[in-house]
């Protein structure tokens, strides 16, 4: 039986069918690739809110946002979270004290003053420091920055949360320069021409038109950045010593929130006692944290963001 030519199908249109169908194929992988993402977020915000509500059925939630101690693995238990919460917000704004200024500076200059062939060498460098592993700086602020510290402070502990403070400095100001730098970068070059015809400097430039034009970006490396710092492990961990004080002086030691989780991640608590619990409560502060710092960046970047 033949076929009638109407019904044929030409070679144009059979490949553009088989385009169809490998593209439809390819955004189901990309979409179930985003689902899984989201899944999983939601799968540990689930767990987090699941075992934090049997650790709230034991302890008072006013207890554990006002008690001063933290010492849910003593005899005498007490769940104060100020405790932890005082040291992670130490350390961090150390860090920010240290990375902020360093990192927008470096933007600054690769952005408008190096050369491309400067810029494409300092850049590379810059973000190797990413790949550094996180144990490696803790040591290097427990036996380098805190000898060096100690020089000029004697009476500084080996544990303290200034060293670590200022290696999780060094260890974010990638995250601004590099993101900070991309944001300026894309400020359109005739803000920069026109700047310069009304008699500007390339300094007064890059800090009055440049800077300005790009804040939405800024401000997103720096909530990244805060996001990276408070969220740190093993630098605190190692070098800010693991001792819960209700204390904002850097020079003291003290322990973060998720110095805490690691010690008792890795101790021989049974599933389901009140200290393994506890992490998870733990664990959800640190969340509520690091969601209110990204609502506020959401929030300062849909304000100031200027379409070009």
């Amino acid at each position: 039986m033949q076929v009638p030519a109407q019904l044929t199908i030409s070679p144009r249109l059979a490949k553009n069918i088989r385009r169809n169908v490998k593209e439809r194929i390819i955004e189901f992988i990309l979409m179930t690739a985003a689902l899984v993402a989201v899944a999983t977020t939601f799968a540990i915000v689930g767990v987090l809110l699941f075992e934090s509500l049997s650790f709230f059925k034991t302890v008072s939630v006013v207890d554990f946002l006002t008690d001063s101690q933290w010492t849910p693995l003593f005899e005498d238990a007490h769940y104060g979270i100020m405790p932890l919460v005082s040291g992670t917000l130490t350390t961090s704004a150390i860090a920010l004290a240290v990375a902020v200024p360093i990192g927008t500076v470096s933007a600054i200059f690769l952005s408008e003053f190096a050369s491309h062939k400067t810029r494409e060498t300092i850049k590379p460098i810059l973000e190797l420091l990413v790949g550094v592993p996180t144990v490696v700086f803790g040591y290097f602020a427990l036996f380098f920055v805190t000898p060096m510290l100690q020089a000029i402070y004697p009476q500084l502990p080996s544990f303290n949360m200034l060293g670590a403070g200022i290696v999780m400095g060094v260890m974010i100001i990638p995250y601004i320069a590099s993101m900070s730098e991309d944001a300026m970068r894309a400020v359109p070059m005739s803000m920069r021409e026109g700047s310069y015809a009304m008699g500007a400097t390339r300094f007064q430039t890059a800090i009055k038109v440049v800077t300005p034009a790009a804040v939405s970006g800024i401000v997103a490396a720096y909530i990244l950045a805060i996001s990276r710092a408070v969220g740190e492990t093993m630098v605190v961990a190692i070098a800010a010593g693991q001792q819960p004080n209700l204390t904002f002086n850097p020079l003291d030691s003290a322990a973060t929130i998720t110095a805490y989780i690691v010690q008792v991640a890795m101790g021989d608590l049974p599933h389901g006692s009140i200290g393994y619990q506890s992490i998870f409560a733990a664990g959800l502060v640190l969340m509520i944290m690091t969601l209110s710092f990204n609502i506020v960046g959401h929030w300062v970047r849909k304000k100031y963001r200027e379409n070009y």
